[in-house]
């Protein structure tokens, strides 16, 4: 009988690079904290326009985006600039809200799974791992 419970390496990373996009910076703290503790290489940026300008010179094998971001492009904009900088950049998306019509457009643009916030461990580590399985990684 398959068991109910999730073991943490399960979705523990190798050290994939992760670029969380939000604007809240109590937010970016407790993810970054969660995904470092999962084993992966975390950098933080405070918005879209932040993110597009890194992604230029640097390549991420994910993106944790935050879909509600004041002032300046939202998540789904951001998506939609990081796509054009790297076709195949993987993502997740993340909201304090329930889905919207942007985090729809997102996963049409290939965006992945859409999480709630608060944060969980397990919640983040999952959803992360996922796609980046999809990936190969």
């Amino acid at each position: 009988m398959k068991s109910l419970y999730v073991c943490i390496e399960d979705y523990q990373g190798q050290g994939e690079h992760i670029l969380v996009v939000d604007d809240e910076k109590t937010q970016r703290e407790i993810i970054s904290v969660l995904l470092t503790k999962l084993g992966y290489s975390v950098k933080t940026v405070s918005n879209g326009e932040a993110a597009v300008e890194y992604l230029k010179k640097n390549s991420v094998d994910l993106m944790v985006l935050d879909m509600i971001m004041e002032p300046g492009m939202n998540g789904c904009e951001t998506y939609k600039q990081a796509i054009q900088i790297n076709p195949a950049q993987k993502a997740v998306i993340a909201s304090g809200y329930t889905s919207t019509d942007d985090v729809e457009n997102a996963q049409k643009l290939g965006a992945g799974q859409y999480i709630k916030k608060p944060y969980t461990l397990e919640k983040i580590g999952l959803a992360v791992r996922d796609e980046l399985r999809k990936k190969g990684l």
